[in-house]
């Protein structure tokens, strides 16, 4: 898996130098070993940008419960590694409480992390809470580390069109957007309806970020082929049973890899000529099944 984020990281960097790598989850690909006592892995950390790390403070176990108090140590030792090398932390609690969500951000603030409460699982919505977004600037943000919020929002089922969509979130003065390449009828956003999205409400400039899941194939991409429903290739395997229509991948696989970068066609590809500024990386602790 290590590999495979550099090599998405030097074919994207090779078409634009400023496209952001942000892996999710896996934070212990940071060390050579996988451990935290380890030495840290410079050719991975030189290929990303960011790391994102979900459940960190509230919903490691269950959404707005705390998060076992070793598992945040466990997680921040690999983070701060990631940190010490001028990497930003993007921090995603699972959280509705407002009490809990004031106190998400004021930790992860504390720990040098950038965070994003949200109160659905899904991604789903722009939350409420708090009334004003945490940090919120009119500064322009040209690159990862000036990034001081984030907006997570990449299931737009809940937005009646694109148009929607992008009136929701170009109302809102957050640094940073993450969200899909595609709308909820299938089809892609485009480079012009990007770059509407890249002005925040005060006039300041933002990023805007395309999610991607690499460690499990999505059966609602553009890349499914329905042969596969009864005739499996090689690298297809189970389905992920908390997530119907995702399935685990042997992501080593060439054709796999084919299919995320490296081609005109590929994922990597469409989410550059959309005009995103980076991409998210799912599914990146897809490791953790095949070692087990």
């Amino acid at each position: 898996m290590r590999n495979f984020v550099v090599e998405i990281s030097k074919y994207s960097k090779a078409i634009n130098p400023n496209f952001n790598i942000i892996p999710q989850n896996g934070i212990e690909l940071v060390t050579g070993d996988g451990m935290v006592s380890g030495q840290p892995n410079m050719a991975y950390l030189n290929a990303i940008d960011a790391n994102g790390q979900e459940d960190l403070l509230y919903g490691y176990d269950n959404d707005d419960q705390p998060t076992p108090n070793a598992t945040i140590s466990y997680l921040k030792g690999f983070l701060n590694i990631s940190k010490s090398t001028n990497k930003k932390i993007l921090v995603t609690d699972y959280v509705w409480t407002p009490s809990k969500i004031n106190n998400s951000y004021l930790e992860n603030n504390n720990s040098g992390y950038v965070s994003f409460a949200a109160n659905h699982r899904e991604l789903d919505n722009i939350p409420t809470i708090p009334a004003q977004i945490y940090h919120e600037n009119n500064a322009d943000v040209t690159s990862m580390l000036q990034v001081k919020n984030f907006l997570y929002l990449i299931d737009p089922s809940r937005f009646t069109s694109k148009n929607d969509f992008i009136n929701a979130v170009s109302a809102s003065n957050y640094d940073l957007i993450i969200m899909d390449l595609f709308f909820n009828d299938g089809t892609a956003f485009t480079k012009s309806e990007i770059d509407k999205l890249k002005t925040k409400a005060n006039g300041g400039k933002r990023l805007v970020i395309s999610y991607i899941s690499i460690g499990e194939a999505e059966n609602y991409r553009y890349y499914w082929n329905t042969n596969w429903n009864t005739n499996k290739p090689t690298w297809l395997d189970t389905v992920n049973p908390d997530w119907p229509g995702n399935f685990k991948v042997k992501y080593w696989n060439e054709d796999w890899q084919n299919i995320i970068y490296g081609n005109d066609n590929s994922y990597i590809k469409k989410i550059i000529n959309a005009g995103f500024d980076g991409a998210y990386l799912d599914i990146i602790d897809a490791f953790e099944f095949y070692e087990s």
